[in-house]
């Protein structure tokens, strides 16, 4: 498969001169060692899912690391997370020496709980999400961005049943013990029914007869290894009554579409979950946007209990602020920029200096190439191809 040049790179060379490691993460196929291979074709390369690796690595670690020369790929570390100890010891030996450990792995949360303990200041630590649409135009809304699923679009459904099924019995077990898998396997399509929605433990739990704690267990195993996408609520004191559960989205589109049934163009046109598709897509954009920038995720909604509701917000330097409301429709009017136009005068009342808001309205691309931009004053319409090419114009100004 050729090789797509990702954003992210640049982030991979900059903290390899000024740390002595990197360690990069994300859910599993999303590019990561073919990522450092192509960067780093003369690195050593160890696969930490390889019996004969991880035996003479668990049998005498400081005789494996000494036979290592380094750069040095340690792939899937994960596997072996009492590796970290180690590296630490020889980082702290040289710490002047930079660039010398790239460690991956595919589980997040348990992985950087060893970060924290054992690389702190030592290692620059990044994530690598599936392909954005920047990266590649073959990313789109049916696909998602996972480098099999956009390099062969006619085998996608097959590949994504194989995703699930090695999610379910590697990375599953592996993050926690999960005895039922076929009940889990029924989670994950509940959850992409409710793709979108704010979330719901207990409509979660009673369809499955399963209890809330169960659900928060199998939810916190989604979000380590990078499948969900919560987007809190955004919390600000404007004299509101407001939601404070977050939005629940699957993060690649492709999966989504994949466990809604959903395979060719005519049946996601004809979907009742095609708005909310389209707008977790955008959210995924926006959190690639800031992932592959080396910055940390920013994204929040607005929902208060009398109704007004704004898809995203995104806060940015000196108080200033991005409003993104989706619409999966070739034509929008001014009525959907109405509630950002309401939420973008609240916040100006209530903020001292009054502070810079931008207002984008998200469509589909009208079949007829249109020059048309403002919607409704102050706020502007965006083919959803133009927003994401733009994003890093747009959300220059977000907080690093």
């Amino acid at each position: 498969m050729r090789y797509v040049p990702r954003e992210l790179e640049s982030q991979v060379a900059r903290g390899l001169r000024a740390f002595p490691a990197i360690v990069l993460t994300g859910p599993r196929r999303a590019g990561k060692t073919w990522l450092l291979r192509h960067l780093f074709p003369r690195a050593s390369y160890f696969l930490l899912e390889d019996p004969d690796v991880v035996a003479r690595l668990r049998a005498d670690p400081q005789g494996f690391l000494d036979s290592v020369e380094t750069p040095a790929i340690l792939d899937e570390v994960q596997h072996v997370p009492e590796l970290f100890a180690y590296v630490r010891s020889r980082i702290d030996r040289h710490p002047r020496r930079m660039g010398r450990w790239m460690l991956t792995g595919s589980q997040e949360a348990p992985l950087m709980q060893r970060v924290t303990e054992s690389m702190a200041g030592r290692a620059a630590v990044l994530q690598l999400l599936p392909f954005s649409r920047r990266e590649t135009p073959k990313v789109t809304l049916l696909r998602g961005g996972y480098p099999e699923a956009v390099a062969r679009p006619g085998g996608a459904r097959l590949w994504f049943s194989s995703y699930v099924q090695t999610y379910l019995e590697r990375d599953v077990r592996a993050v926690t013990d999960v005895r039922d898998l076929a009940t889990f396997r029924r989670f994950l399509a509940l959850v992409a029914s409710r793709h979108g929605q704010i979330l719901n433990k207990t409509d979660l739990a009673a369809p499955l007869g399963v209890s809330v704690p169960t659900v928060t267990q199998w939810l916190g195993i989604l979000e380590t290894t990078a499948q969900v996408l919560l987007v809190p609520p955004f919390y600000e004191n404007l004299g509101k009554r407001l939601i404070k559960s977050p939005k629940l989205y699957l993060a690649d589109s492709g999966l989504a579409c994949h466990l809604l049934g959903i395979d060719s163009a005519a049946e996601l046109a004809k979907s009742p979950f095609r708005g909310a598709l389209f707008e977790g897509f955008i959210a995924s954009e926006i959190a690639k946007a800031q992932a592959n920038s080396g910055r940390r995720r920013e994204l929040y909604f607005f929902r208060d209990e009398q109704g007004l509701e704004v898809d995203f917000l995104v806060p940015g330097r000196g108080g200033a602020v991005s409003l993104v409301e989706c619409k999966a429709a070739r034509t929008v009017t001014p009525s959907d920029a109405a509630p950002m136009q309401r939420l973008a005068e609240a916040l100006r009342k209530k903020r001292r200096p009054r502070p810079i808001v931008a207002l984008h309205l998200v469509h589909q691309s009208p079949r007829t190439p249109t020059s048309i931009h403002a919607v409704a004053p102050g706020v502007r319409a965006w083919a959803w191809e133009d927003f994401v090419g733009q994003l890093g114009a747009i959300l220059g100004c977000v907080r690093p």
